[in-house]
């Protein structure tokens, strides 16, 4: 029965919850005893005396007849970036496990708070977030669920987010995306990952990796899970989200970079995904986005914005005898930001706005669509011990999702298939920047047409 419940969705879940057929305490208990026998590499820290308190709260009011909403009682684990009352946010690292306990919740837990959701603990990431494999040297490394041969990656940063919810021990974990990182492992672990336009969330209370790309959202079962957050996140009692028609809606695939070394499978599965929404009324257009090329161009030559930013973050720490506490990969790509200069920086940002009108003006009201990652979820072990490999891999990793961070774009991974080895296939649907309520509207009715026989 506790894995039953565990892996439902929200929309499940509340259904018992608000009828009372499930009472949010035994809930939260049987989110507990799931989390005892799972990977214990998932999650770094439980809160379970707040979460007993708050699932206590939550069934005095539903017996009451004072629900909060559908949100009320469902439990939510959060990424070690947030700061939850009275525990230190270590951003996966042992570096901030000595800092003071945060001394109230981040702007994203105490909303999601007030809707009546029941946080039950932190979970594991790439240290600092800056990593799209998810690999964790200090806390471990959380094993995707749908490997089938060897342990493969459940993709970073937000990994410990992503088995959390694909193994079933809780219907969605927030994440923060700079580059990735809520869509790639929402991709590789075969679940629903919503990285909303930057800004559109309060970010005050999460631990940055850089600002002017970082963006949260959570990583969930179905689109209208992610679209019941989505509304909490911004203090909205109810979410005014609806399904849009896909006949006649237009949708953009690129033909450069995206697509490049892609597997075999993957582009199966996505070209198999596209022809189910071509069949459903979707106008698709191919065409080349130049900007993407820019884009991969500019950051071979000026550096990556994202290596800049968090190079200044953590520059005291790599200053110091901190660095020999911190993944090597970690401080090795840190250090790359030592190297971008401050006319360099200023290129780049004034490259960005140049090169976000430009798309902006290519693509007018259309959606973008590409695969999420151009391969499956590759094996743990290798990428341990070859950092060549880890360094190349990490690269190829974070290519298709890191275009819509630079551009500021929204986005939501949603499975499409299966690729090689039995893995999942990410479909990654983007919009421009504000066009959230369009991409969830679209994201609601496609769905089921690019999930396909997926589920």
């Amino acid at each position: 029965m506790t894995q039953t419940l565990t892996a439902m969705s929200i929309a499940q879940l509340s259904t018992l919850l608000q009828s009372g057929a499930l009472d949010p305490v035994a809930l939260a208990e049987a989110t507990f005893d799931a989390i005892a026998a799972a990977d214990p590499a998932i999650f770094i820290m439980l809160s379970k005396e707040r979460a007993l308190a708050e699932a206590k709260a939550s069934s005095s009011r539903i017996r009451e007849g004072r629900s909060l909403g559908l949100l009320d009682g469902i439990p939510i684990a959060w990424k070690d970036l947030f700061d939850m009352t009275g525990m230190t946010t270590t951003a996966g690292s042992k570096v901030l496990a000595r800092e003071p306990a945060a001394t109230q919740d981040a702007a994203s837990v105490e909303a999601l708070r007030a809707a009546g959701m029941v946080a039950v603990g932190r979970v594991n990431m790439s240290e600092f977030a800056f990593s799209g494999l998810g690999l964790n040297p200090h806390y471990g490394t959380p094993v995707n669920p749908r490997s089938t041969d060897e342990p493969r990656i459940s993709g970073g940063s937000s990994s410990g987010s992503a088995v959390a919810v694909a193994v079933g021990l809780v219907p969605v974990a927030m994440g923060t995306d700079t580059g990735g990182s809520i869509r790639i492992p929402a991709a590789f672990n075969g679940i629903v990952g919503y990285k909303a336009t930057r800004g559109r969330y309060a970010m005050d209370g999460v631990f940055p990796l850089a600002k002017s790309l970082d963006s949260l959202g959570p990583l969930c079962r179905t689109v209208q899970d992610a679209v019941w957050i989505d509304a909490a996140c911004r203090g909205l009692t109810a979410a005014s989200i609806a399904r849009r028609p896909l006949a006649g809606l237009e949708m953009v695939i690129p033909q450069n970079v995206v697509f490049d070394g892609v597997e075999a499978s993957v582009l199966a599965a996505f070209e198999a995904a596209v022809q189910r929404l071509s069949d459903a009324g979707v106008i698709v257009t191919r065409l080349e986005i130049t900007a993407f090329g820019e884009i991969i161009q500019l950051m071979a030559s000026h550096g990556a914005l994202v290596t800049a930013e968090a190079y200044w973050l953590h520059k005291h720490r790599l200053e110091t005898d901190d660095a020999l506490s911190m993944d090597r990969r970690v401080v090795s790509r840190t250090r790359l930001g030592a190297n971008i200069s401050l006319s360099a920086y200023i290129d780049i940002l004034d490259a960005r706005a140049r090169l976000i009108a430009a798309v902006n003006r290519l693509v007018g009201d259309r959606l973008i669509a590409f695969p999420t990652i151009p391969h499956v979820a590759p094996l743990i072990e290798p990428l341990k011990t070859d950092d060549d490999l880890f360094v190349k891999t990490n690269g190829k990793t974070l290519r298709n999702t890191l275009l819509g961070n630079f551009l500021d774009w929204c986005g939501i991974s949603i499975p499409c298939g299966i690729g090689d080895a039995g893995m999942p296939v990410g479909f990654l649907l983007s919009g421009l920047a504000r066009t959230d309520e369009k991409l969830l509207s679209v994201a609601l009715s496609a769905e089921p047409v690019i999930c396909g026989d997926f589920f």
